[in-house]
């Protein structure tokens, strides 16, 4: 492998592999393609992962607001719309199919990694860096498309369920391919633009977002 050739969204992708790898091979995404997912794991699952949404759209906006260049807004305000369109409106329709409760909805307790999760995306888009907040992206919606998105699951049929079904769906199609490949070549644009102190800042954002994603992933089991 010619490491020197590879783009910044690459070197980040290596240097945390085995987490990577382990959320994409997870128990939860066996179980939710193979439509046998617990539904006491679903919604805790879905319960703490709605907490993110109001931070999720703030780092959307801190990456706006601090893009170099018109052209990345644009792209970042329409996968915004998405967010609180078709994304929310599954949370709401699961939560109704899975009975649970408003408060359970709008105020649930939170766990440590989602408690985590949520600091570390307001971290991001408080630094007002540009790069931090593409980095956090890329891996809340790259870790999520290479596991809805694997090859060995592609010929797969969906499960027979809405709230497995359209889960996968949401991270496997060609809009959302879309948007992670830019993500990816956003950091290749801007990696070589920063010093070395920026540039390990924004690796130390990606590598803790892998980390706390695959805390996320296990501990719905717990």
């Amino acid at each position: 492998m010619n490491v020197l050739a590879e783009g910044f969204a690459q070197q980040l992708r290596r240097s945390c592999s085995e987490d990577w790898q382990a959320c994409v091979d997870h128990r939860f995404v066996h179980e939710i393609f193979d439509g046998t997912l617990d539904d006491a794991v679903l919604r805790r699952y879905l319960v703490q992962d709605y907490q993110f949404i109001d931070r999720f759209v703030a780092l959307l906006g801190a990456a706006i607001a601090s893009a170099d260049e018109f052209a990345p807004r644009v792209r970042l305000a329409q996968f915004a719309a998405m967010i609180t369109s078709d994304e929310n409106t599954y949370f709401l329709r699961s939560f109704d199919a899975l009975g649970v409760p408003q408060p359970q909805r709008l105020a649930p307790a939170l766990t440590q990694p989602t408690l985590a999760l949520r600091q570390l995306m307001h971290d991001a888009a408080q630094s007002l860096s540009y790069a931090n907040c593409i980095a956090v992206l890329a891996v809340a919606e790259g870790l999520y498309l290479d596991w809805a998105d694997q090859d060995g699951k592609k010929h797969v049929p969906l499960p027979a369920r809405f709230e497995h079904a359209e889960w996968i769906g949401l991270h496997a199609n060609d809009f959302f391919r879309g948007f992670v490949g830019w993500l990816r070549s956003e950091l290749d644009r801007v990696g070589p633009q920063l010093t070395d102190v920026r540039r390990a800042e924004a690796a130390a954002y990606f590598r803790q977002a892998v980390a706390l994603e695959r805390q996320f992933f296990d501990h719905i089991y717990d």
